[in-house]
């Protein structure tokens, strides 16, 4: 037996976390009944429908990291019709997997794409402080008040923020910044720079959960190793 949520994760959809909110929105389906509790236990027997898809819990696991372009979405699908990242993976698995986590769409960088539902649901949870470095290049110089202000931490419009670690890159100008931080608010490290007047031009995900994206073009995509899946396994 398994909690409807959790069943859901590992049929390659989405992390437990983001299968809760499916259910609740009424997207699920028990024998041909909308069930609305994610805890409900699924037997071998149960007949599970996501947008009356049937679903069947994955059997083995893939992974993959990608060096996202500009312009790409982060996510299964699009309202408008922009490309996702997941049409950039055609061709590349035949297993359903989905993005864990988000990048916006002028972010680029590293993300991490799998069905394992169960390491999405750690990597995007709040507890584990998973560790992300962004570079980010802002439209004039960042003033030693703002970043002094930055370390030592600021309240924004959903509450205080503190970064990990703030330095200017090493041989570049004042305003290309390195950012480590574990919080995963929408936006966090743009809005970090526009409270204090800036405008984040490029933002770029070099790290993520112990994985870099050293040696990757733009828009390349390739599967994890084995090292590298045991030491996000670990990580976690």
């Amino acid at each position: 037996m398994m909690r409807l949520n959790k069943y859901i994760a590992y049929s390659g959809i989405c992390s437990r976390r983001k299968a809760v909110d499916f259910i609740k929105a009424g997207d699920v389906k028990v024998n041909g009944v909308i069930e609305k509790n994610p805890a409900v236990e699924i037997t071998d027997e149960d007949v599970v429908l996501f947008k009356e898809k049937i679903l069947k819990p994955v059997k083995s696991f893939v992974y993959f990291i990608m060096n996202k372009p500009k312009r790409i979405i982060t996510s299964l699908s699009d309202e408008r019709d922009r490309k996702t990242v997941l049409d950039l993976m055609k061709n590349r698995t035949d297993k359903r997997i989905y993005p864990v986590g988000r990048l916006d769409y002028m972010t680029t960088g590293l993300l991490l794409l799998t069905n394992d539902g169960d390491l999405a649901q750690k990597l995007t949870h709040p507890k584990y402080n998973v560790k992300k470095i962004y570079h980010a290049v802002l439209d004039k110089p960042l003033k030693q008040e703002h970043f002094d202000a930055i370390v030592k931490g600021i309240t924004l419009e959903d509450g205080p923020v503190s970064v990990d670690k703030l330095s200017y890159v090493k041989d570049k100008p004042k305003t290309d910044i390195g950012v480590d931080i574990h919080i995963g608010r929408n936006r966090i490290v743009r809005r970090i720079f526009e409270h204090f007047g800036y405008t984040v031009i490029a933002l770029d995900r070099v790290y993520y959960a112990g994985l870099t994206k050293k040696d990757m073009p733009r828009g390349f995509s390739r599967p994890l190793t084995d090292k590298e899946v045991i030491m996000l396994k670990h990580f976690t």
